[in-house]
């Protein structure tokens, strides 16, 4: 049974409330991951937590467990000029961003005006239920760790 600290692989598809299709593995190789740890949204951890080798589970995960909902805060304005030269911004064009500590997120541009490009930073899955097919295909303990030994 899978427990936190546990190498998981697990096969998946994700769909969203209206059955369309937003992710899945079915095609490709295992997702891996090591549970408990908070490497994937928090409902997913929960998921895969006790499921056994060759178990298949359909778990619909609410958005607060999610990307979270969607924040009204989180549409920023830039001016043209923050945009390379060569990019011609356009209406619901997903861009790629960098936040402080490096890592990349998307951002969708919502509206542009003579003097800035309007994009918003909510994941975009942020505020949707996700519904998961999921099969667990591999498990891998962390090897024990050895008991302290005193010495004199």
């Amino acid at each position: 049974m899978v427990k936190a600290g546990d190498t998981v692989r697990i096969m998946y598809k994700g769909t969203l409330e209206d059955g369309s299709v937003f992710d899945s593995t079915q095609t490709g190789k295992p997702f891996e991951f090591v549970a408990g740890v908070g490497s994937v949204i928090p409902g997913f951890d929960q998921a895969v937590t006790g499921m056994k080798l060759n178990e298949k589970k359909n778990v619909t995960i609410k958005a607060t467990d999610a990307y979270g909902l969607r924040n009204d805060n989180m549409f920023r304005r830039f001016p043209h000029s923050f945009f390379p030269a060569d990019m011609n911004p356009k209406l619901d064009m997903v861009i790629s961003l960098q936040g402080p500590n490096g890592r990349e997120f998307p951002g969708k541009i919502t509206e542009i005006t003579a003097d800035s490009v309007t994009v918003d930073l909510n994941h975009p899955l942020a505020g949707k239920d996700l519904t998961f097919d999921i099969e667990m295909v591999g498990i891998e303990s962390p090897p024990p760790t050895a008991p302290a030994t005193e010495t004199k």
